[in-house]
């Protein structure tokens, strides 16, 4: 008897299907990270939802985990239990999650590991569309992010039986080109693509993109589902997010600043008088605690206006204001940090943050529904099935 071969992969289970209904169900990869994926799963979560009374959700393969009840879960997974009340239990619906050690765990012993993970994932996505009409099923990054462990989002997405959606960046030539890309490993695994979604394209160039890569992926035998605009606040942090991405440590107004939204990043290098022009909401200043004149017109803007004259302040390198200019900020509910670093390396970590939606974006959420449900063609999306 000969052994089997190490590098071929074991023939995939049956999903039980005890009720002889078929779930519909929609895999939603992306052609790289942070092209929207999750939006896109947020939105047409709540789409279908208006259509369908009982939708299910899985993300099979998660690389970003939190602890739930003892469980390590998928934070997208989370997120849309905590929006959405999906109604099925939440480990269920992040069956796998890659810690530090998984690859080479996998690595070790990779035909046993495979059969393993692939009869997990089959028995989560069993449990989540018990009783379902529509199962949404997230991947996780580009139809490769997983190959190492033979569970490719092509892979996954061929398991599950599921057809595909692509969200990419907007733009004419770039997407056309990614997509073409990541659909040459789903048409390897036999994987339908129902339609892609461009995400972020400026509102006035909406219909340039819709139309000629409309006509680009139309070759690709891709039809364009929709255009999203651009929505500069989801990408927009809130204070709490920056406060943790630069390890700052709180001074004033903790609790009713934390969900303040940074619209704009303003370093207060000028006067008092070249300042007040950026004493906007939604705008972060940052500046050394020893600038009393540019603290003190910030504090004067808020005590007239009885409003945050600006999102909050950043003080840099430590430096902070004098004592009675404290006692004065704690008199308010401007929002203060003191940093440790500079105003430049502070401006680029805040630059370079990658932002992602949190249960508590409740003025988030209600943006990203509209979104999809304006911009995105659902009837052509039922179409395919």
């Amino acid at each position: 008897m000969t052994n089997p071969n190490p590098f071929e992969l074991p023939p995939l289970p049956l999903l039980a299907n005890p009720t002889n209904v078929i779930t519909k169900r929609i895999f939603v990869a992306a052609t790289r990270m942070n092209d929207g994926k999750t939006t896109a799963c947020l939105g047409l979560f709540a789409a279908l939802q208006q259509l369908y009374p009982r939708v299910g959700f899985i993300k099979p393969v998660g690389q970003r985990y939190v602890e739930v009840e003892g469980h390590k879960v998928d934070e997208d997974s989370y997120l849309l239990d905590m929006i959405y009340n999906v109604r099925v239990p939440i480990e269920s619906m992040s069956p796998i999650t890659i810690d530090p050690t998984f690859t080479r765990r996998f690595l070790t012993n990779p035909r046993e590991t495979y059969t393993e993970l692939v009869d997990r994932i089959c028995r989560a996505f069993d449990r989540v569309s018990w009783e379902k009409d529509f199962t949404l099923i997230e991947g996780t990054g580009h139809a490769g992010v997983g190959s190492v462990f033979d569970l490719s989002n092509a892979r996954v997405a061929k398991i599950l039986d599921a057809k595909v959606i692509i969200v990419a960046q907007g733009g004419i030539g770039r997407p056309i080109d990614e997509i073409a890309l990541n659909k040459a490993l789903f048409d390897r695994e036999g994987v339908e693509i129902i339609g892609a979604i461009l995400n972020k394209v400026e509102t006035e160039k909406i219909p340039q993109v819709a139309h000629y890569a409309g006509l680009g992926l139309e070759r690709l035998g891709v039809p364009l589902l929709g255009v999203l605009p651009v929505q500069k606040m989801l990408s927009a942090p809130n204070l709490l997010q920056v406060a943790e991405e630069i390890s700052g440590r709180w001074l004033n107004a903790h609790a009713s600043g934390a969900n303040e939204r940074i619209l704009r990043v303003v370093v207060g290098a000028m006067t008092a008088k070249g300042i007040i022009d950026h004493l906007q909401p939604g705008n972060l200043l940052i500046t050394p605690g020893d600038r009393d004149d540019v603290i003190l017109a910030a504090i004067s803007a808020t005590s007239i206006s009885g409003t945050k004259a600006i999102a909050g302040i950043i003080l840099t390198n430590d430096i902070l204001p004098h004592p009675k200019l404290l006692e004065l900020l704690a008199q308010t509910d401007l929002p203060v940090i003191a940093a440790a670093e500079d105003a430049y390396t502070i401006t680029s970590k805040i630059h370079n943050m990658t932002v992602k939606t949190q249960p508590q974006d409740s003025d988030k959420i209600p943006v990203i529904k509209k979104l999809v449900t304006d911009h995105v063609d659902l009837a052509k999306l039922l179409a395919a099935f």
